[in-house]
């Protein structure tokens, strides 16, 4: 199945802005009466028939509707930009084919990169959901600074952990993560967390946590923590 993505749709009639008509039509060579699949990201699914295959606007007859069930857990991934952009581009389009609920950007006192634009990574996100077929789409939110994030009083009822580079950890993320929860994980940037950062998350109750014995890139981090919560709830 091929999926496609608009926001804010209106039954019985749907019209496509005008880069997934293009796609529609001139990528994929849709033609009137073809049935076709569209999200709008809330976890509406629509099956509808093309009605008119226009390259700046194609008109779609909505036929049925499902409401797809959200995940009874919630991943928040916390994590600092990377210097490169590709390499965090590269994670977002991973992850959320994997799949993760939510992710904030941290600015560190290691941050080699204090800013992303996050409308390039909501296209990648958006066109990593149509390709593994997911009908909830993440939210990604600003850069924020780590304390700000670390004291918001809306992860009381969150695990929560934080992720850096020690020999010495006594835990693994696998060991203390329960399942059909809600987590939020810090990931470092590529000098990792500072020291007195760490001490501040403990102190909000953050768990530290290994990912493994290897040494892994900021990117590789966050999406090694993402594939092992949801292998917890598998």
């Amino acid at each position: 199945m091929q999926l496609f993505f608009q926001q804010h749709i209106s039954p019985p009639t749907i019209i496509l802005e005008p880069e997934e008509s293009k796609h529609l039509t001139r990528v994929l060579r849709k033609r009137e009466g073809d049935t076709i699949h569209i999200t709008d990201g809330e976890g509406n699914l629509y099956e509808c028939k093309l009605t008119d295959a226009n390259p700046k606007k194609s008109i779609l007859q909505v036929l049925s509707s499902e409401q797809v069930p959200a995940d009874d857990f919630y991943i928040h991934l916390a994590i600092a930009p990377t210097k490169s952009p590709d390499r965090m581009e590269w994670m977002i389009e991973k992850i959320t084919e994997i799949g993760f609920h939510e992710l904030t950007l941290l600015s560190t006192m290691n941050s080699e990169r204090s800013f992303l634009k996050t409308e390039r990574l909501q296209k990648k996100m958006i066109s990593a959901c149509k390709q593994s077929l997911k009908y909830h789409t993440p939210k990604i939110n600003q850069t924020l600074d780590f304390k700000s994030f670390i004291t918001n009083s809306e992860f009381d009822d969150f695990e929560k952990f934080i992720a850096y580079v020690d020999e010495n950890h006594a835990h693994h993320l696998m060991d203390l993560a329960k399942p059909k929860r809600k987590y939020v994980i810090l990931i470092g940037p590529e000098g990792d967390f500072d020291p007195k950062e760490i001490q501040e998350a403990m102190d909000q109750n953050f768990q530290a946590v290994s990912l493994g014995k290897s040494r892994l890139r900021t990117e590789t981090a966050g999406l090694a923590a993402i594939q092992m919560l949801q292998i917890l709830n598998r």
